[in-house]
């Protein structure tokens, strides 16, 4: 939210003395920033003219909302492999892009988010905006969502401070960091202004892993009976790199071992090789159960690597009534890896637990690998059951649907032309009913990367963060799959993209409903009929709301089927890359159909406010 100057200001420093301000843009330069995104305000006018200045290097994105703005940061992190960054004024400007930021920490984003403060000379009088001695502090409101927080109240402390952020943001597991800069130390001199800046002497790398274990532990995955690695999105970094995804791919194929993803993590394994089970937890594949509990109980799953997940609700519950299921726990050795010890058995009794960076440990698992000869008669083995389970049962919950062209477009069919015309590129789900769509219903397999926020579940993540995401790889095409109700939340940021000739493409299920919150209170609270209507929408038009944004942008009706969309969809990609401008498809989806989340059903008492009826309910809410 931008802000007058309400009062004066200092005089800009002359020169040559160096300010806090452009020091700072140095420190940005140095880490690889081009792009900052933001909204302007009287709180950070220094740090702004800095930005203008050195804007033929770093470009400051002017967004439409502080949130869109933090989203646009993460969804730029996660494409480009570097810092977002954001700049907002104080006061509100900082609260609006709380939610953002919160939602990068959770996802493990590297982003930056720098809030303008009022001059400390005006604390505690009543200044507008004011968000450090008053009833609203902002630098504690980041201290307790992100990794960290810290209010520059010198220039002495500055690079100290701002290091400090930087190290805390980039070092693994990456994360969210905010600094409060107020607008008067901003604009003074830095004693002993550096000659140059170089990451390497504030930021160091990891690479730290237990050698010894990760020996235990391929000894016990390869001789196992039947072994199943299970990735996270802890995992996401180290397996981006082509090689290590080659050597990790080749291990499993010669050893015959299964892999699974959380679903935050789906698709960093390709989900088309034949060892890959695709993603398990809510909405998932269905074939990482068949592999773990076959008829025969004899034959259960033995052992169980985990690499990089938290083993949070929605990785762990099969269904939304299955939370943090057993059934992920194996007969025999169950090893967890994380660079955080806090998660390490907090959800499931493990045998082993190995604090440690999951690149460095994949490397030392798969070299040590390589001095074993495999079990050929046991790999074969492995890889029949697995090419049996593929061959006797359909991982998607409604194939017909998925397989479906009729009209109105089902949602899985949706998933399905997108698996037919998107192979390289950034798909990023937002929260809602596309979350269960396109988890069950997708098939990733690199250069294709799946973005989603299923640690925290914002509404409208998506909507913004593919405009960060596709002015990191302007190249390549980058869609967002967002419900209507997100799209509204946040569609004001198609102006941002049609603005900086961003070719990014929403795909929005139009349904004139909070769909995932009427069909989950109906399956909650029936009778259903008492929900179809009470959170529709209004009907707004979302592809005239596009057009006046500057967008390309149609309607796919309820009479028409999913070859209407397949053609919106491949125009929308030549589009896109052809006249650099924002596309929006709004599909007006079939509405009787619900993804696999698997409700549970409330007891009468329940439902008259017994025992368990609050906390039931909450299952209802827009949070996947």
């Amino acid at each position: 939210m931008s802000s007058p100057v309400s009062a004066p200001v200092p005089s800009p420093v002359p020169a040559p003395c160096g300010t806090v301000a452009q020091l700072l843009v140095d420190y940005l330069r140095a880490e690889g920033v081009d792009k900052v995104f933001g909204i302007p305000g009287g709180a950070a006018v220094w740090l702004m003219n800095e930005l203008k200045k050195k804007s033929h290097q770093i470009e400051y994105v002017i967004c439409r909302h502080e949130t869109g703005a933090a989203y646009m940061a993460d969804g730029y992190a996660r494409v480009k492999g570097n810092l977002g960054v954001v700049l907002t004024t104080s006061g509100p400007g900082a609260t609006n892009a709380l939610t953002g930021a919160m939602n990068a920490q959770a996802s493990n984003s590297p982003v930056l988010v720098i809030t303008g403060e009022v001059p400390e000379a005006y604390y505690g009088k009543g200044y507008l905006q004011e968000g450090t001695d008053a009833k609203l502090d902002v630098h504690n409101i980041f201290q307790n969502a992100l990794a960290s927080s810290a209010i520059i109240s010198s220039p002495a402390n500055f690079q100290t401070l701002f290091q400090q952020a930087l190290r805390n943001a980039l070092s693994l597991p990456k994360q969210a960091v905010h600094i409060s800069l107020p607008n008067d130390i901003a604009g003074e001199c830095v004693p002993s202004y550096p000659a140059s800046v170089r990451p390497s002497t504030y930021r160091p790398g990891t690479a730290c892993t237990d050698p010894k274990a990760v020996g235990d532990t391929l000894h016990e995955l390869v001789h196992a009976r039947r072994p199943l690695i299970f990735l996270g999105n802890g995992s996401r970094d180290a397996l981006a790199c082509p090689e290590r995804l080659k050597a990790f791919t080749a291990f499993v194929d010669r050893f015959g071992i299964a892999v699974m993803t959380t679903p935050d993590a789906k698709g960093i394994f390709p989900e088309g090789h034949a060892l890959s089970l695709r993603n398990y937890g809510i909405c998932g594949s269905a074939w990482p159960s068949l592999y773990m509990h076959p008829t025969n109980k004899a034959d259960q799953f033995d052992t169980l690597l985990v690499l990089g997940s938290s083993l949070g609700e929605l990785s762990t519950s099969v269904t939304a009534s299955a939370l943090y299921s057993p059934a992920l726990e194996p007969t025999e050795h169950f090893i967890q890896i994380d660079l955080s010890a806090a998660v390490i058995g907090r959800d499931f009794p493990i045998t082993r637990g190995i604090v440690a960076e999951i690149g460095t440990t994949l490397d030392v698992l798969c070299e040590k690998a390589h001095h074993l000869q495999p079990d050929q008669a046991k790999v074969d083995a492995r890889k029949a059951v697995i090419q049996q389970i593929k061959l006797s049962r359909t991982p998607w919950s409604d194939p017909a649907g998925r397989d479906s062209e009729a009209a109105p477009v089902h949602p899985a069919a949706m998933m399905r032309v997108i698996d037919e015309l998107v192979h390289e590129g950034h798909i990023f789900i937002d929260a809602g009913n596309c979350v269960g769509w396109s988890l069950n219903n997708l098939v990733i397999n690199p250069p294709v990367r799946y973005h989603s926020a299923l640690s925290m579940g914002p509404m409208g993540f998506a909507v913004g963060a593919v405009v960060g995401g596709k002015m990191a790889a302007p190249d390549l095409p980058c869609l967002a799959v967002v419900g209507d109700g997100a799209f509204m939340m946040h569609g004001a940021e198609i102006s941002t993209a049609a603005q900086h000739r961003v070719g990014a493409i929403w795909i929005v299920l139009d349904d004139n409903d909070l769909a995932m919150v009427s069909q989950g209170m109906a399956q909650l609270l029936p009778p259903a009929a008492q929900w179809d209507d009470y959170y529709q929408l209004g009907r707004p038009d979302l592809a005239l709301f596009a057009q006046g944004l500057g967008a390309h942008a149609v309607t796919v009706t309820h009479e028409q089927g999913t070859q209407a969309f397949r053609d919106a969809l491949q125009h929308a990609l030549e589009d896109a890359d052809k006249h650099r401008r924002p596309q929006v498809i709004a599909v007006r989806i079939n509405t009787q159909v619900a993804p696999p989340y698997g409700w549970p059903t409330l007891t009468p008492a329940q439902c008259c406010g017994g025992t368990g009826a609050g906390t039931s309910t909450g299952s209802g809410s827009s949070k996947p």
